[in-house]
């Protein structure tokens, strides 16, 4: 079985499927249709970087080194100047997943770090179009050089000088690369009859927003709704070449996405976290839930609704399982394999942990979920019109200082109150019969946690995009300033 995972940066109410009001992504929703929608899925983060290391190791980014120890519970990634990324000590799914003779393809973004060592190709993957940062620029080249786009071990040109954003318009043609790209390789793999992993990574909705010419002023939301609606008939495509290459029943496909929508860059660029308290950035659910949809034509019964607390890095175990292998008995995996869920409707008991940073700010168990700390951002921050709760506040939760509430926890009951507006009494029998039990699987689980070596606390300047491989023969090189680590800043 190949396996393929779309991960997006999307909120939870940006689908039809999930409820959004002007019905823009057909193809997605058709895909929900045919296959099985999760309500109750996380991300590992509310920030790309972590989340992306959590899906790729199957471990919390506190285990795999994706976090800072600069500031208490920050939201830390990989912009060009951090020296870190993602350890060798790792075992990266792609890494696993040849053992069972598959070839693997990363298209988009990385984000795992961006020097040599971390190159996804050293990682497990066989193949990459795409970039190891976010598409942010353009950039002088004297202070900070544009971002590369490689192809396999060598960049073929930056963002913004040879691959177009026009940032008055929004327009670029990224996603209809990144599609074809896609395309390409479904058809190579299908050739050859080799199983293959594909991790389609693009971040078209990601700030600043952009769609190509022909899906311009196309949506009702503006050009964030351009950009999903790009990315619904992108989907629409790929799972259309696999069922027409005969492989769609030997194909399993996951959408979901890395973190909620951001509301910082809301409305003109930010997407719907659809009932959910605040967005990216946060551990509310807003930060963290995100829409979920698998498909495999033949084997997950259509129409199929779970109810199962997911996670992104279920996507790790699943995907060994599809291949016939076991995860890594060696370290702690925090995925699950969501196969008797898919397959058979099955409901796994199990929690979720709300990281930011160093901190475990909630944990969910069932329909209850404990704040053990609150922070949505700093005042100083929010007073300079930073805001990732915009149009919502709810006194003692959305806080401006970092509140903690470890011997009262915060707690909500997510099935009547998925907006985490009513926090139940701490009188009632209710919360302490609740709280006693996720407070016994939090001591549990921070009583055998081992940290991992923190990646996200040293930026160099010296260690941007400078020169990366490739560079010579396009003319690309441009010289590096001398080394001068510091520790990186992380106000959120």
């Amino acid at each position: 079985t190949s396996s393929g995972v779309f991960l997006l940066q999307m909120g939870w109410g940006d689908l039809g499927a999930f409820g959004e009001p002007s019905k823009e992504t057909p193809n997605l929703d058709q895909m929900a249709a045919e296959g099985m929608l999760f309500l109750d899925f996380y991300t590992a983060s509310p920030l790309c970087s972590p989340s992306r290391a959590a899906l790729l190791t199957g471990r919390l980014p506190v285990r795999n080194g994706f976090y800072t120890t600069n500031g208490h519970a920050r939201n830390a990634y990989t912009p060009q100047d951090i020296v870190g990324g993602i350890p060798d000590s790792e075992l990266l799914l792609p890494e696993l997943l040849k053992k069972a003779g598959y070839t693997n393809k990363i298209i988009g973004k990385w984000h795992l770090g961006h020097r040599p060592q971390f190159h996804p190709l050293r990682h497990g993957f066989d193949e990459w179009f795409g970039s190891p940062n976010c598409h942010f620029g353009p950039y002088n080249s004297t202070e900070r050089p544009n971002i590369p786009v490689y192809r396999d071990w060598q960049m073929v040109g930056r963002y913004y000088e040879d691959f177009k954003i026009d940032l008055k318009t929004g327009e670029a043609n990224l996603t209809q690369l990144y599609l074809q790209e896609a395309l390409d390789f479904i058809s190579k793999q299908q050739a050859s009859q080799q199983p293959f992993f594909l991790y389609w990574a693009i971040d078209a909705t990601h700030a600043p927003v952009y769609a190509s010419k022909q899906f311009l002023g196309t949506s009702q939301r503006g050009l964030y709704g351009d950009a999903v609606r790009e990315i619904d008939d992108s989907v629409g495509k790929i799972l259309k070449h696999l069922q027409q290459l005969g492989i769609s029943e030997n194909t399993f496909v996951f959408f979901t996405s890395d973190n909620g929508a951001a509301l910082i860059s809301a409305p003109k660029q930010g997407g719907s976290n659809g009932p959910f308290l605040c967005g990216k950035q946060t551990t509310f659910e807003g930060g963290m839930r995100e829409p979920a949809i698998a498909w495999w034509p033949g084997h997950i019964p259509a129409g199929g609704v779970s109810h199962q607390l997911g996670s992104v890095m279920d996507l790790f175990s699943t995907s060994l399982s599809l291949a016939g292998l076991q995860p890594p008995s060696d370290r702690q995996i925090d995925g699950i394999d969501l196969l008797p869920v898919i397959l058979q409707g099955k409901l796994i008991d199990r929690p979720i942990f709300y990281y930011r940073g160093n901190e475990l700010m909630a944990v969910r168990a069932g329909l209850y979920k404990a704040h053990y700390w609150t922070w949505s951002n700093s005042w100083e921050e929010h007073s300079k019109g930073i805001d990732f709760c915009p149009g919502q506040s709810v006194a003692g939760v959305t806080t401006h200082t970092q509140e903690e509430h470890t011997y009262l926890p915060l707690l909500f009951h997510l099935g009547r109150d998925p907006g985490e507006k009513y926090p139940l009494s701490f009188a009632s029998e209710e919360y302490q019969r609740a709280v006693e039990h996720i407070s016994g699987l939090a001591q549990q689980h921070k009583a055998t946690l081992v940290p991992g070596q923190p990646q996200l606390n040293v930026c160099d300047q010296a260690v941007m995009n400078w020169a990366p491989p490739g560079c010579e023969k396009l003319g690309k090189c441009l010289k590096a300033p001398e080394s001068d680590p510091k520790k990186c800043s992380w106000p959120h």
